[in-house]
């Protein structure tokens, strides 16, 4: 915030005296803590930081007002004055049946947003019968085998009027194809459908390993949902892209932005060569993001990415549209932070985080339940996890000011350390060639393992506390009661699709899976012929099947 020269130089001489007369005494009695004072990215905070800070800054430039260029202080005029962000609480276990009571519960309990979780043989292109499946079907989240899974997992739900989010990355096209067919069959056209697919296949190759075909194939996919989706489902977020993977494996808060958005650049530079308008796919691009323990850090971390990524679309794309230059995000609490030790402090690590995410202008959030470390939440633990978010909103008065830490002499200096160690981070990518090219040499995986190992270090060492792990320990220690997915569950996904698979017109779904495999081997889009795939009832695995043949499979290199 700009001051004028004589306050300045009144608040200069000020500190001098005190640094004189009140803070070299209190040093020289002992009375700090003989540690290193730092953050994820920052090696030294400050001891004290003041509008001297300030000096120099262009309060316009720099911050401007919510709701207009740069987005520093939020992407809305009024922000949470207007409405709260969607609470969106991460589910799914088991069948689509025990979900879909699950969903219904949580939107009961004032739920805004459903998120979708899926299991590993769903998100890895493989059927429930598959071998490969066997013994993680419904264990991490839930088995969609078919679209007569998705009808059942989203049976007595709203559809045009809940905003429903897929935590999907190689089978978001099938997924996404499934939920549209879904809404077909109940009238509701696909204009009307809100809501959000991940879709960010680049982060998988870095941080989570759920990739099924090499990268560029991959990015015809995630092109194929920008596309079909600008021009059929407009109200639809066509991509997450996610820096919360990349936190969970290790980065700093200055790399899970600079990694982040240097793979947002690379999907908007696809779409752009893919003859796509930036002002109309990027009005439609959503991020995830990771709110971590250190608070003040991570409200730093939103406001810089927001300025930083503003830049990015107007300078280097070109956007000329406020819509597609605002960075709009989801934010979840840090698993990696949870756990297994004490669990219900849990409860308090999470309410931080999400608190830094409402501070730092989150247009919707999932908080972590305090079980997660251990299982899949029970549902009193999901319960309070929703209700952190619901007293946060209500009760805490952080919603009722837009950017309530804006212009802390404190904050801004640390948003803008963090957008320089970003822009930093970007750089160090562009220079490899963009982010495609430094996946593929493995330097971001590198950089990410470089910095967890150092953090674990930390961690080891006592240096940085975890409480309950290296320090306030309990002794004999009870084991609380977790959720245990059924066993049968498996054996009956099984039957489920196996029944469908034998009542299908083979006929019809032949010649799908034929159409599909020609399109594979073409230029078109194939969200139309995996649409058509789907309404066929061809399986998840099948579909999957066919683009492998077309495609390959990616084999991960190892990073060492």
């Amino acid at each position: 915030m700009a001051i004028i020269p004589d306050e300045l130089e009144a608040i200069r001489r000020a500190e001098e005296h005190w640094t004189k007369m009140i803070l070299e005494p209190a040093l020289a009695q002992g009375r700090e803590r003989e540690e290193t004072f730092r953050t994820s990215s920052i090696e030294e905070v400050p001891r004290l930081a003041t509008p001297l800070d300030d000096a120099g800054r262009d309060y316009n430039g720099r911050l401007g007002f919510p709701g207009e260029y740069p987005f520093t202080r939020g992407v809305q005029p009024t922000m949470y004055r207007g409405r709260f962000w969607t609470m969106r609480q991460y589910a799914g276990f088991a069948s689509p049946r025990e979900s879909n009571e699950r969903y219904r519960y949580l939107l009961s309990q004032g739920q805004s947003g459903l998120s979708v979780a899926f299991d590993l043989p769903t998100q890895l292109g493989y059927d429930s019968d598959h071998p490969l499946a066997r013994g993680e079907v419904g264990k991490v989240g839930v088995a969609v085998d078919t679209l007569a899974d998705m009808e059942i997992l989203f049976d007595q739900i709203p559809l045009d009027k809940v905003s429903t989010s897929m935590t999907i990355n190689s089978t978001a096209a099938i997924l996404l194809a499934m939920y549209i067919a879904v809404a077909e069959k109940r009238g509701i056209a696909p204009s009307k459908l809100q809501g959000t697919v991940q879709n960010d296949i680049l982060k998988e190759y870095v941080a989570r390993g759920t990739y099924i075909y090499p990268p560029q194939p991959s990015m015809r996919l995630v092109m194929d949902i920008f596309d079909y989706c600008t021009r059929q489902v407009p109200l639809w977020n066509t991509i997450s892209i996610s820096g919360y993977h990349i936190r969970e494996a290790g980065s700093t808060a200055a790399q899970e932005i600079g990694f982040t958005l240097a793979d947002g650049i690379a999907y908007v530079q696809a779409a752009i060569a893919r003859g796509l308008d930036v002002d109309k796919f990027g009005a439609r691009l959503s991020f995830f993001f990771n709110a971590h323990n250190n608070l003040l850090e991570e409200v730093a971390k939103f406001r810089a990415a927001r300025r930083l990524w503003a830049a990015i679309m107007r300078d280097r794309f070109g956007s000329k549209s406020a819509k597609a230059q605002m960075l709009r995000f989801h934010c979840q609490t840090a698993g990696s932070t949870l756990t297994a030790q004490q669990p219900d402090n849990n409860i308090v690590r999470v309410t931080l985080q999400a608190l830094a995410a409402v501070l730092g202008g989150a247009q919707s959030l999932r908080t972590n339940s305090r079980d997660e470390a251990l299982a899949l939440p029970t549902e009193d633990s999901v319960r309070i996890a929703l209700r952190t978010q619901q007293i946060i909103a209500h009760e805490s008065g952080a919603a009722d000011s837009v950017d309530p830490l804006g212009g802390s002499p404190f904050v801004e200096r640390l948003t803008d350390e963090l957008e320089a160690r970003a822009k930093a981070v970007i750089e160090a990518v562009d220079r490899r060639g963009g982010a495609i090219k430094a996946i593929e040499e493995g330097y971001i995986q590198r950089q990410i393992q470089e910095s967890a190992y150092v953090a674990q270090k930390r961690i080891d060492a006592g240096q940085d506390a975890v409480v309950g792990v290296n320090c306030n320990r309990l002794e004999n220690e009870a084991a609380p009661e977790t959720l245990r997915v059924d066993p049968g569950v498996e054996a009956e996904q099984i039957r489920s699709v196996s029944a469908v698979k034998a009542g299908r017109d083979k006929a019809k779904l032949a010649a799908t899976l034929a159409a599909l495999r020609a399109a594979a081997a073409g230029p078109d889009n194939l969200l139309p012929t995996i649409l058509e795939a789907v309404r066929a009832y061809a399986s998840l695995g099948e579909i999957a099947d066919v683009l492998r043949s077309a495609f390959g499979e990616y084999r991960e290199r190892v990073i060492l």
